[in-house]
């Protein structure tokens, strides 16, 4: 039987506010008080793994052990067909770091135009397939640990479109939809995401 998250605090291994917001909106039925690591001061570790699962590990472990109590971290990405798979777990590090108002962050701009760039190369009738993928990994202080995988297929558009997503989510389309992610209200698109695909299996293994 699968350990199981006990009510109190869990730490979100996260300094990205966007992702905070999402995963603390599932996470609010259940009782936790979900705390980022990045207000706790918590350093991010390098995600050395190839895979999604890996990272996820990685991340979870890190904040699990630095702060004494259960940390959830996820790692997700966006797979495109005809780029083989690409960017995948790089699907952050082609938005390089860049300075906005004195704070570093990371340009989706940029990496949208970079797949858009690739697909382009390949021609007007290149395929537009994509999928996001998100891991879900939950780690204790102790080292155990539960890994949870979603996803959702869907097709990538240029330009992008919408204000209310963040990452790549203004050029990705869920499949059976017309709006990009970042068109979605936020409520729908956690119902549908990749990462609510994630939770769903969580909530049925931790809470079930």
């Amino acid at each position: 039987m699968t350990r199981r998250l006990g009510s109190g605090s869990l730490v979100i291994a996260t300094h990205n506010a966007g992702k905070l917001k999402e995963i603390g909106a599932l996470l609010v039925p259940y009782g936790l008080k979900c705390i980022s690591a990045g207000s706790l001061g918590l350093p991010e570790p390098a995600e050395t793994g190839h895979t999604f699962a890996e990272n996820a590990l990685i991340k979870a472990r890190a904040a699990a052990e630095a702060s004494g109590i259960a940390a959830l971290a996820d790692d997700s990405g966006l797979s495109v067909a005809a780029l083989g798979g690409r960017p995948g777990v790089y699907t952050a590090d082609w938005a390089e770091r860049q300075w906005f108002e004195g704070d570093p962050g990371r340009d989706w701009h940029l990496a949208m135009g970079k797949v858009e760039g690739m697909l382009a190369a390949q021609g007007p009738d290149a395929p537009r397939d994509a999928a996001f993928h998100c891991v879900l990994a939950i780690a204790w202080p102790d080292g155990d640990h539960a890994i949870y995988e979603g996803s959702i297929g869907g097709r990538l558009t240029w330009p992008p479109r919408g204000t209310l997503g963040f990452g790549y989510d203004p050029v990705f389309i869920p499949e059976g939809r017309e709006q990009t992610f970042a068109e979605i209200d936020p409520a729908e698109k956690h119902r549908i995401s990749h990462r609510a695909d994630a939770f769903a299996k969580l909530v049925a293994d931790q809470f079930g």
